[in-house]
């Protein structure tokens, strides 16, 4: 079973920088419509931060101009480059590749953005 591993994730200091990576454990032979990122903080829902698309970005309005998202279809990664890191960026941080029929998630990435 294809599984989506990230990395990257770690303590920072307000305004300080983190890149996040994702990677399938294995090929995946459908077409990856879509990639993004999503977090979860402690007590609230999970909530998008980003989707890739062909040609297209989407970006939660919380993170426009410091967070941005780009992907390698030849690899099938995902990064997600994170710039001026304020403290309401804390949680876990999961990786998501959808295509028709299936929809792929990694097991998260903790995020602490604290002085």
């Amino acid at each position: 079973q294809v599984q989506l591993v990230e990395s990257g994730g770690g303590l920072v200091q307000p305004g300080g920088s983190l890149r996040l990576s994702c990677a399938a454990s294995e090929r995946i032979f459908s077409f990856i419509v879509r990639r993004g990122w999503y977090r979860q903080a402690p007590g609230k829902e999970r909530e998008l931060v980003a989707t890739i698309t062909s040609g297209n970005t989407n970006y939660a309005d919380s993170v426009k101009g410091r967070f941005t998202i780009s992907r390698d279809t030849v690899k099938n990664t995902v990064v997600l480059q994170m710039n001026s890191l304020k403290p309401e960026d804390t949680g876990v941080y999961y990786c998501n590749m959808y295509s028709t029929g299936n929809d792929y998630w990694g097991q998260g990435t903790q995020v602490t953005v604290s002085s």
